[in-house]
């Protein structure tokens, strides 16, 4: 049945909002937010859409849901989370899970200097935010060259009784143990706050006094430091390729697309101080324009990253969505912020930077890809597999004598480790340090809901271990039913040297091969190998502190707090109670006999 607009459109709200349009099986196709619901979603059923993509969309419309909100920053922030969870096939999506990391100064006697990666409070001055964790350190070690502030933290410092290697080699000026009077510090630590501000020249301006005035007083040892320092900041100017005397934050945005690929590039300028930049490649882009991901990139990222001072994009959206991405800017940082255009030298040598910066990711990408595909088809042709191989799945046991025992699954789908796919299994009701027996209720859970026709299956199987591990997972197939996908076992070779792996297959289905070290197949299967062992030691690590941290009183049948507490009056502990009789036990107040002999059998 076709969606009836007219009739749909003549009830709707006019309020701000968020609008999901919803296709054939009720599966989300897009979302989008808006100042007037009414104005925003009738565009949609005008004769000339902006893109045929667009019009394929709305072609598509069975049913659009609405939610009215009271401004438009809180239906920003409601269709960003919509587009994160629902993942719409027809918006442009950026992933960022990833935090972005600041330079802390800590508010405190002696503040201290420190990477800092999450949200900003009141803890600390915050500087920031940088694109990679890389620029950070690089500005903070040139802080500890320039200023000489302490970056230990506040545990260590308070409990130093001589200084550390950074005094002795003129990294920090030592104020744990009264090295550096508090008047002189904290005037290296608004000397490094202005330098992280920008105000370069005020700091050499600032510095130049103070080595003149030290110099007039003949204390020439602290003329030299000044000297020094302001050596160093000549030195650092003269480093950055592209740099604003303004001591401005700028963030320069720039989509381009090559090769197939549609690349969003994210510069960014702090203090004057051009830090590097950062890739993104959209899901869902299909034949999105340029100009279409940078608006649909401004939406998304400034909701949960603060906006800068200035912001320079290149491809700029079409007339009408840049006036939306304004107003969402300007909601969202309480100012306006204008979507510019580069103008002057330096922001032309930005934009330029940004852009080559961007066709360098694209290359590497497909690189990458290209060797993907390749390592693949060297792994099919190893295998004699009479179809191309997508999707591996790889199982590996962690566990320390037996001790909580914990499986993974990884998965390797689309030419990379698809990590939302990952499983962690909890092994139980074994007989703990049996490998066999852990491997085979891996695969069995993990492969019990494909043999009932849910989920999907993989197009080879991974196991870490040799013949006996195999057998077990094999055996596990055949009771589900699924011998038809191909395994093979990962048996470390002499030496547990990396290269000399033996490939084991099922008991019947092929003799055991060995690949050379070079081969891309090997290559192949070792990433995807190491990546299921690290999964599987993370999980098992977790576990471990998990269930050393519980005391096992407080896992008895029975046993509440005030019950643990009179056995620990009464028996001193956990020994205590282990070595208590029966009789023993039932003497202490709120224990039964029925509940004595529950205690003893989980005790021994």
């Amino acid at each position: 049945m076709a969606f009836d607009a007219k009739s749909f459109l003549a009830s709707l709200t006019e309020l701000p909002g968020v609008y999901r349009m919803l296709g054939e099986d009720g599966a989300v196709l897009y979302v989008g937010k808006a100042k007037n619901l009414k104005k925003r979603v009738s565009s949609y059923f005008r004769d000339n859409l902006s893109s045929p993509r667009i019009a394929h969309m709305v072609s598509q419309i069975t049913a659009i849901e609405t939610t009215a909100t009271r401004t438009e920053a809180e239906a920003l922030l409601l269709e960003n989370n919509l587009i994160k969870s629902l993942a719409p096939r027809y918006n442009i999506l950026f992933r960022d899970d990833k935090s972005y990391p600041y330079i802390l100064l800590s508010h405190a006697e002696f503040p201290r200097l420190g990477f800092y990666r999450g949200n900003p409070d009141r803890k600390a001055e915050y500087f920031g935010p940088y694109p990679s964790g890389w620029a950070v350190r690089d500005t903070m070690h040139l802080l500890q060259k320039m200023f000489r502030l302490r970056t230990c933290e506040d545990t260590v410092f308070a409990n130093r009784s001589r200084p550390c290697l950074l005094y002795q080699i003129r990294r920090c000026s030592g104020p744990c143990v009264d090295k550096v009077s508090p008047e002189d510090y904290a005037a290296d630590v608004q000397m490094a706050s202005m330098f992280l501000q920008g105000k370069q020249q005020e700091v050499t301006r600032r510095l130049n006094e103070a080595m003149e005035a030290a110099s007039a007083r003949l204390a020439f040892e602290q003329a030299a430091i000044y000297r020094d320092q302001i050596q160093s900041l000549h030195q650092i100017q003269e480093k950055q390729f592209v740099s604003s005397t303004r001591g401005e934050d700028v963030d320069i945005l720039v989509a381009i697309r090559e090769a197939n690929q549609l690349c969003v590039n994210l510069a960014m300028v702090r203090g004057g101080r051009h830090l590097g930049d950062r890739p993104f490649f959209p899901s869902n882009a299909g034949d999105s324009a340029p100009a279409d991901a940078c608006f649909a990139f401004i939406r998304q990222h400034y909701v949960a990253h603060p906006a800068p001072t200035r912001l320079l994009v290149s491809p700029l959206p079409a007339e009408d969505d840049k006036a939306e991405a304004e107003a969402t800017l300007a909601a969202l940082a309480g100012r306006p912020l204008p979507l510019l255009e580069a103008r002057t030298l330096t922001q032309k040598a930005w934009v330029e930077m940004a852009l080559q910066n961007a066709r360098l990711a694209i290359l590497a990408r497909n690189q990458a890809a290209a060797q993907q595909e390749e390592r693949l088809a060297a792994l099919q042709e190893a295998l004699a597999l009479p179809e191309s191989l997508a999707r591996i799945e790889c199982f590996d046991i962690s566990h320390t004598m037996g001790e909580a025992a914990v499986a993974s699954c990884v998965v390797y789908d689309g030419n990379k480790m698809k990590k939302a796919d990952y499983r962690r299994f909890n092994i139980r009701d074994i007989t703990p340090g049996d490998d066999y027996a852990a491997i085979r209720q891996a695969v069995t859970r993990r492969y019990d809901g494909v043999a009932a026709g849910e989920g999907r299956a993989p197009d080879l199987i991974l196991i870490d271990g040799g013949k006996g591990q195999v057998a077990s997972a094999f055996a596990a197939l055949a009771d589900l039913g699924l011998t038809e996908i191909p395994m093979i076992g990962v048996a470390k070779g002499e030496a547990r040297k990396a290269g000399l792996e033996t490939l084991i297959f099922p008991e019947g289905c092929r003799e055991p091969i060995n690949l050379s070290p070079s081969d891309p197949a090997l290559h192949l299967i070792q990433e995807i190998r190491d990546e299921a062992h690290r999964f599987a030691i993370t999980g098992h690590r977790a576990q471990r502190a998990k269930s050393r941290k519980t005391s096992t009183l407080e896992s008895l049948p029975g046993v509440g707090p005030a019950r643990r507490k009179a056995l620990i009056m009464r028996f001193g502990g956990l020994a205590g109670v282990k070595a208590a009789t029966l009789e023993q036990l039932a003497e202490v107040s709120g224990i039964s006999r029925e509940l004595a002999e529950k205690i003893h059998s989980a005790l021994h």
